[in-house]
């Protein structure tokens, strides 16, 4: 293998259907983008190495500062969600999802580099004080992050399809609970018809571990038509016997389609095979979230 190849992270199959997608220049008076696949291949090996950008290798990428300028460019105007949208919208439309979507968050360290940025008290609710930061971009309070046992830690959200393949990613704070973020993970399941028609953000079945079963999310399951694989709660259990016939039956529970739900834990497993993401550097959520949009785009792509 030579150098420029273990350096290269799309085949040429690979970049044709994405360089389309891609900005080719910065307004309308600016000049087109130049080397943009040399750019984006060392956006994907700086996360994959978990070196900083001014460490890429000049050589093969061009200036870390040139990379890094054009990451947050495109994650500041969802280049990557609209790459990943057009690519999902091409499996659906080779009936290639499976709409039983696997649903849970994994916990990742917050390096100092990450954290060293004025976050707010996360008992107040207090907004972001990160400067020269437009309010379109969406960044979300601390940076999306929390402290939990681990320390200062940031949570990466998945739904996943029954092969591992992210259709949603979801950031925040790795204190805030995986149940409350149900509702957010699926408004963020998006795939666009490519005959036209309404974007499919309803899958048939989801399936969670207990944390998420609480009964305003079962019902909002209920309500949209979609069919909740979640194990009862202990004490949810224990409450519904003590109040005898009174406490109604068991929900129904499909044992046999439960057993698929480790695919999202091993959709964790290959992200966390990237160093930069399995411990996050970024000050930026909306760059850090990018970045895990990236992958799932690229899981996609290898399919």
């Amino acid at each position: 293998m030579t150098t420029q190849q273990r350096h290269q992270v799309f085949t040429d199959e690979q970049w044709a259907r994405i360089e389309p997608l891609l900005p080719s220049n910065t307004g309308k008076r600016a000049r087109p983008f130049e080397n943009n696949r040399r750019i984006v291949e060392g956006i994907v090996y700086r996360y994959l190495a978990g070196i900083a950008w001014r460490d890429l290798p000049r050589e093969h990428f061009g200036p870390g500062q040139t990379v890094w300028k054009r990451h947050r460019r495109y994650a500041a105007d969802d280049t990557w969600d609209r790459v990943l949208a057009h690519v999902l919208s091409d499996a659906d439309a080779a009936v290639d999802i499976d709409w039983n979507v696997s649903i849970d968050g994994t916990v990742n360290r917050a390096h100092q580099h990450a954290t060293n940025t004025t976050r707010p008290d996360q008992t107040k609710g207090a907004t972001s004080n990160y400067k020269n930061l437009p309010d379109q971009e969406c960044e979300p309070a601390g940076h999306g992050i929390g402290r939990s046992r681990g320390g200062l830690t940031t949570k990466i959200h998945h739904a996943v399809d029954s092969r591992g393949r992210p259709l949603a990613v979801v950031i925040t704070g790795g204190q805030r609970h995986d149940g409350v973020i149900l509702l957010q993970v699926l408004a963020d399941i998006r795939v666009p018809r490519s005959g036209g028609g309404r974007v499919r953000t309803r899958p048939d079945a989801v399936l969670t571990d207990r944390a998420y079963g609480s009964r305003g999310n079962c019902d909002y399951l209920r309500l949209r038509g979609i069919r909740a694989v979640i194990p009862e709660k202990k004490d949810q259990i224990a409450t519904r016997k003590k109040r005898g016939s009174k406490g109604g039956r068991p929900p129904a529970f499909d044992a046999g389609a439960y057993r698929n739900r480790n695919v999202v834990e091993r959709s964790f497993a290959y992200v966390k095979q990237w160093r930069g993401l399995a411990t996050r550097y970024d000050k930026l959520a909306i760059t850090y979230r990018a970045a895990v949009v990236i992958s799932a785009m690229l899981t996609w792509l290898r399919r």
